[in-house]
């Protein structure tokens, strides 16, 4: 019998990559929830999906299948950053494992409190940080134990108009700021590939952090920036050596989700070296 799924945000940008995943691994997309009703990409996968725009009647459904002995398995959440937690505490108490898309949560002291949950409740939360099945980051950690030293520069620009100030990502409050909104995924596969890392020479500007990371072999340089002028960057070069980041990207959503279906993917301890950096970078 297949999987069977609610996804919470489904109105947002990154949620068709979380649909498609859900249909990649033969899952069954049960009911969404989002306070905005454009959510016609919904179509494309399921036209049977029961949807809402509010939280309390999304929560009386999904206890309703979980009474009845139907429950949800799992909970895909595309929501804002802000309400990662509380989306992740819903889905433990009616019983479904948390699918949450980055960053898990925006503080990293709140990760002790959902430690706390899944011991209470017997499930472990499953957090989406993509790049670590990108196939060429793995050929590159595969061999980075072959010599002791590594000069790295990362640049991604991914430019943004006016909307993203006047949308949550621009609050800082809400999104938990530029870096940890588009970059800790990033962050994240440096500490996976290069071990601990420290911040020095941090550099903040409106849309742009600039910033190097290091430990006693390695030497980092991390430009981010969501500058409307600039042209989108992806680019992870190391050793001189670029490394392609781009192969299989949309597909990355689907390998974590096979994952998770099989008993694997992330963990809170998988997140918290990245979510902590983050944190200190954005100060």
């Amino acid at each position: 019998m297949g999987k069977r799924f609610a996804v919470i945000g489904v109105g947002g940008f990154v949620a068709p990559r979380h649909l498609k995943a859900i249909q990649d691994v033969g899952g069954e997309i049960v009911c969404a929830l989002d306070p905005k009703d454009s959510v016609g990409v919904l179509d494309s996968y399921s036209k049977d999906v029961e949807f809402f725009t509010e939280f309390e009647r999304f929560d009386r459904y999904c206890e309703k299948l979980r009474m009845e002995g139907n429950p949800i398995d799992y909970v895909s959440i595309c929501s804002p950053n802000y309400l990662h937690d509380a989306h992740c505490r819903f889905a433990m108490r009616i019983g479904a494992t948390p699918i949450c898309e980055k960053p898990l949560v925006i503080a990293p002291h709140n990760l002790t409190a959902l430690e706390t949950l899944e011991q209470q409740f017997g499930i472990t939360i499953r957090p989406i940080l993509q790049l670590r099945y990108n196939p060429n980051l793995k050929v590159l950690k595969e061999n980075l134990f072959t010599v002791n030293t590594h000069n790295v520069d990362l640049k991604y620009y991914t430019p943004r108009g006016k909307w993203y100030w006047q949308s949550w990502k621009g609050n800082k409050e809400k999104s938990g700021g530029l870096l940890l909104n588009i970059g800790i995924h990033f962050v994240d596969v440096l500490l996976w590939l290069f071990g601990g890392l420290s911040a020095i020479n941090i550099k903040h500007g409106e849309d742009t952090i600039k910033f190097e990371l290091f430990n006693a072999g390695v030497h980092i340089h991390c430009d981010f920036s969501i500058n409307p002028d600039l042209e989108s960057v992806r680019k992870l070069v190391v050793d001189g050596n670029p490394v392609d980041m781009t192969a299989g990207f949309t597909d990355l959503h689907t390998e974590c989700y096979r994952d998770i279906v099989n008993g694997g993917g992330l963990t809170i301890a998988d997140v918290r070296s990245s979510l902590k950096l983050v944190n200190y970078i954005s100060g």
